[in-house]
């Protein structure tokens, strides 16, 4: 099958990649002439473990294509994916601005039937919007697809080849159809495709997405009420995960969520609410929450060094917002540094992919290391905001070496209180009451 995606992000890249691999011939598009030349060379410009193979792989057999001649790749492909950004507008709301662009350019640049698909994210009722866009500017029928994407970054590929459920929303059971055969190579095991109407698949994303945002935003919130009462967050994830009405999944404390995807798109509900005269105050809080919660920890490392901030360096491991990805975007870790910045305290960092994505945040004024412990020499504390699985085991012997306290601040509470006070460290996690050392 012949298609194009137009957006070479996470959720463009990664569907053309994988929908190439699975025998399609995909032309990728981006305005962006640089990232194309990028791709050309076989380079990727995001992190996201196992796509530069896939991608080289189809790139070198002629499956996967990339261009910025929007108009040409539409003339020669039988389905158009559009999967380019919508960031925040001022008021919350996501700007479809580029997005009406590429339908306006889809609609001049067709020469017959074609079925455009939107795979990015996308207020409930941009289906009209984008139709009439193209409608505006072609006299050939299309059908319009509501397809979004669930994938998790740092798992994109995994998500993508072995979906929980594929969402797609369309009036015309047709083009449901030939979605339905494009996707079968990711159905071998069960048959995991929800066909509704297009307004259903848009709140479908934005629903799942604010859900997941509030289990993490509550625990949370549980943590904050741990600390006070001297409780254990952890023996209370436990308990509450296992019931089997709510899972263990996303009941983890910590500095809160981030990323391109919970921050925008709760904001975004929060904005549809607005807008219609129906407040989500449940959504609301949800987004307060979370910014609250990066405050709280960050204010806390500040605390303990008081009037000394101006002598302080901090060490600190993870700049992403989670592991296996470099996005920074909304990441805890940036929003606490600048917080640790303005008090006058001095930074050393290390994060293993993300430390150019975060240079473009922090400027200069953050030392980045490549080894995570060369970021402890000379630091007075040690910061954790990404789980990486290389800050799981460290060599804690070392980190009591290289650090002039033994004092480790854990965002993602990754080790055992128990045994880091044995060892000889403060260590403070969240929702988790501190131990003294032995």
């Amino acid at each position: 099958m012949k298609m194009s995606v137009v957006g070479t992000g996470y959720v463009g890249l990664v569907a053309g990649a994988c929908f190439s691999d699975s025998g399609n011939h995909v032309t990728c598009v981006d305005c962006d002439e640089r990232k194309i030349r990028t791709l050309e060379r076989g380079e990727i410009p995001i992190y996201e473990p196992g796509l530069a193979e896939i991608v080289q792989r189809n790139a070198r057999a002629g499956r996967l294509e990339f261009t910025t001649d929007l108009a040409e790749a539409v003339k020669e492909s039988r389905l158009v994916f559009i999967a380019v950004g919508t960031p925040p507008a001022d008021d919350g709301s996501a700007d479809l601005s580029s997005i009406l662009q590429v339908a306006e350019t889809i609609g001049r640049s067709m020469d017959g039937y074609r079925i455009v698909v939107m795979k990015s994210t996308v207020p409930v009722g941009t289906h009209q919007k984008v139709s009439e866009a193209i409608a505006a500017h072609t006299d050939h029928p299309f059908d319009y697809v509501s397809n979004p994407e669930f994938m998790k970054e740092g798992a994109a590929i995994e998500d993508f080849t072995r979906p929980d459920r594929v969402v797609l929303g369309a009036t015309n059971l047709a083009a449901i159809e030939v979605l339905k055969e494009l996707y079968a190579p990711f159905m071998r095991k069960s048959e995991r495709i929800l066909a509704m109407d297009p307004a259903s698949a848009e709140m479908t994303k934005y629903a799942a997405n604010a859900l997941l945002a509030t289990k993490i935003s509550f625990m949370n919130e549980v943590a904050g009420l741990c600390d006070r009462f001297g409780a254990d967050v952890e023996s209370v994830r436990r308990g509450v995960g296992s019931d089997s009405r709510i899972g263990n999944a996303f009941l983890f404390p910590g500095v809160g969520y981030g990323g391109s995807c919970f921050p925008k798109d709760v904001s975004a509900l929060v904005s549809m609410g607005d807008h219609t005269d129906h407040p989500m105050r449940v959504v609301n809080a949800v987004q307060e929450v979370n910014q609250r919660q990066r405050r709280v920890f960050a204010q806390r490392v500040i605390d303990h060094f008081g009037d000394a901030c101006a002598k302080t360096t901090l060490a600190v491991w993870g700049l992403a917002f989670k592991s296996k990805t470099d996005d920074v975007r909304e990441s805890p870790a940036i929003a606490a540094i600048q917080m640790f910045l303005e008090r006058g305290m001095k930074v050393q960092a290390h994060d293993p992919e993300a430390m150019t994505t975060a240079a473009q945040e922090l400027g200069d004024k953050v030392r980045m290391v490549e080894d995570g412990y060369e970021a402890l020499d000379g630091a007075d504390g040690l910061v954790i905001f990404t789980d990486w699985p290389k800050f799981r085991t460290p060599d804690f012997d070392l980190i009591g070496e290289k650090l002039s306290n033994r004092l480790i601040f854990d965002g993602r509470n990754m080790y055992e209180p128990r045994l880091l006070a044995k060892r000889g460290f403060q260590y403070f996690c969240v929702g988790r009451p501190p131990l003294p050392v032995a």
